[in-house]
């Protein structure tokens, strides 16, 4: 049975001295507002982790790789180390799932699993849950001892886009965004509306509480509709697949070859012309 990838705050009240904290608060509207909201109080010891520049890599030419390309791993590691984690540290990520904010710190546990760090978690309800257990709040900025990251880099964690087009019947294609977007209704973020033809929409909130908590195993496993078969998430430019990920190991698919990301994404396959798009509402897993 593999551990819950989800912490809560009074665990961490009780751990914190022994345990490095990402503080991974963003916003896509507003790339600065994370950074602000860490100066303006944060976890004690927590370091800031910017989706932008620390949990993705340059966006390249064309658009290949998607909006929030994979950062390579030795550069991840590296970053990792200077702030203060190395292989035997125990990791918490939080974001702030009531700020519109609740993804960034799945997609930063994502990635240290996929460098092969299994002690790595989310706090679960994030910002304000820590908030309301009565969590101190620091306003310093965090300097920690550097420690080493080696990687060892989980392949079968993801999914290419030949992946996507050559999957067999028998997996499942989810797309996470906002169903607006998966329709083709509206897209805010790229160059053209709709999905990769198959796809069953499943919008990463979903997994959540109102109070951003997530779902206990049992509403994910009904929620997601997949059963047992292998499954592939996708999301605009993979960040917020990572919840649904997340939410999939829940329910007892842990993260591998049955529960894959295909990291560039929506913003990805749309960067080559010759790719096929679906509109509409249809979902053929509902």
């Amino acid at each position: 049975m593999t551990a819950s990838p989800l912490k809560t705050s009074p665990w961490l009240l009780q751990n914190l001295p022994n345990v490095r904290v990402l503080d991974c608060r963003y916003a896509l509207s507003d790339p600065l507002l994370g950074r602000i909201a860490y100066l303006e109080g944060h976890i004690p010891g927590a370091i800031y982790a910017d989706l932008e520049t620390d949990l993705s890599g340059p966006v390249q030419p064309g658009g290949q790789g998607g909006r929030h390309p994979l950062p390579e791993p030795q550069v991840l590691a590296d970053w990792l180390g200077t702030a203060g984690i190395g292989n035997d540290s125990v990791v918490v990520c939080y974001d702030d799932p009531q700020g519109g904010q609740g993804f960034a710190a799945a997609r930063a546990w994502w990635l240290l699993r996929w460098l092969g760090h299994s002690q790595v978690y989310v706090l679960d309800g994030g910002w304000p849950a820590w908030q309301a257990a009565g969590g101190a709040v620091s306003t310093e900025e965090t300097q920690l001892t550097p420690a080493t990251f080696t990687p060892n880099v989980q392949t079968q964690m993801l999914a290419t886009a030949a992946d996507v087009a050559a999957r067999d019947a028998g997996t499942w294609l989810v797309d996470s965004r906002a169903p607006q977007r998966y329709s083709g209704e509206t897209e805010p973020l790229d160059r053209k509306a709709g999905h990769i033809p198959g796809a069953v929409n499943r919008f990463y909130e979903g997994g959540l509480h109102p109070d951003g908590t997530f779902r206990p195993a049992a509403e994910q496993a009904t929620r997601l509709g997949l059963g047992d078969s292998p499954s592939v998430m996708y999301c605009g430019s993979g960040v917020s697949a990572a919840p649904n990920l997340l939410a999939r190991e829940l329910a007892g698919v842990p993260l591998g070859p049955d529960n894959r990301l295909y990291a560039g994404s929506w913003s990805d396959w749309i960067s080559d012309d010759a790719r096929p798009v679906e509109t509409g509402t249809e979902d053929p897993g509902a």
